[in-house]
């Protein structure tokens, strides 16, 4: 199937979809609180826990961004399968429509038509608002036209819900209601905020070492729990490589597996920057981190702003016809 005669695919007036977002996401910060306040872990609870959040971490990182956004390596085509089937456990959709969404990011970013933009958008739209939308449900097949040609990928795409319903069944089976609250719920919450802090915070908290044509930053902290997407700005100056710490001391845990992996043969060809990009980042002076306070003052004064308009028209109507 090619992608140019695909017609668009589009959740947007799909009430199903639409429910799964808004419910999905109260009920899997629920089962998290209710984990949390009722539900004292045992060992076991914490380790699946930690080890199913960095597994998906994984998928997410080198998968859904380096991999099927970017194609910044290869891999056979039963790996590139498992790296799209345990990223749809992450509950953030497919591969396809998740690779669509974030090729659209670049081409627009930190512009008014930015998807996720806190410069444009506000922190909350950026972070989590935007998902809950029904803005960004449709994409058009062309857009990921290099990964549309495998079926069993669209199939996940379509189908997205079905394997975050198998783990949430087998939690159940093997953990009962404290695995889902555990194993599931609060690790799964945890996952999708941390992803979405690159959103909401990458551009607007860190240095920046290039000059780029959006806010992006670099972040060390948030490099640490996402396995290397905190070097946003590093990402955003050559966004095809493997690896989004350019240099030894930028710590990016997905890369180093990914270097494991090419290792036994998994994954091969992995792209790095060219040396005149390293050179370019080397010569800059990092500009400094950017006052949370400062943050929060440009979104109150967006606020006012908006809130005055509103009052000039209460005060000033328009003449009626």
């Amino acid at each position: 199937m090619k992608a140019e005669g695909a017609t668009r695919v589009d959740t947007k007036h799909n009430l199903w979809e639409r429910l799964f977002n808004w419910g999905g996401l109260l009920a899997i910060h629920l089962g998290a609180l209710v984990a949390f306040v009722f539900y004292r872990p045992r060992l076991v609870d914490v380790l699946i826990c930690v080890a199913f959040y960095w597994a998906r971490m994984f998928a997410i990182t080198a998968g859904y961004h380096r991999y099927f956004s970017h194609r910044a390596y290869k891999t056979g085509r039963v790996f590139q399968f498992l790296l799209g089937l345990l990223g749809t456990t992450s509950t953030q959709k497919g591969p396809l429509w998740w690779a669509a969404i974030h090729r659209r990011h670049h081409r627009e970013s930190d512009k008014p038509t930015d998807v996720h933009s806190p410069v444009q958008h506000g922190f909350f739209h950026s972070h989590i608002g935007w998902v809950l939308a029904s803005d960004h449900e449709e994409y058009d097949p062309s857009e990921v036209k290099d990964l549309w040609k495998f079926p069993e990928l669209r199939w996940l795409d379509r189908f997205h819900v079905v394997p975050v319903l198998a783990v949430i069944a087998l939690a159940a089976v093997f953990g009962g209601a404290r695995g889902v609250l555990w194993w599931y719920c609060a690790s799964t919450a945890v996952l999708m905020h941390c992803t979405f802090f690159i959103n909401s915070m990458a551009h607007v908290w860190g240095h920046r070492r290039f000059d780029t044509t959006d806010d992006s930053r670099n972040n060390f902290w948030l490099a640490l729990i996402t396995m290397g997407e905190g070097w946003h700005n590093n990402h955003h100056r050559f966004m095809q490589t493997a690896n989004q710490g350019f240099y030894w001391w930028q710590v990016d845990a997905s890369y180093y597996l990914l270097r494991a992996l090419a290792f036994v043969g998994v994954t091969w060809d992995l792209k790095k920057p060219p040396a005149r990009i390293l050179e370019e980042g080397l010569r800059g002076k990092p500009a400094p981190y950017v006052r949370i306070d400062e943050v929060v003052e440009r979104a109150g004064q967006k606020a006012r702003a908006a809130a005055a308009e509103v009052v000039a028209g209460l005060a000033h109507p328009a003449d009626a016809e």
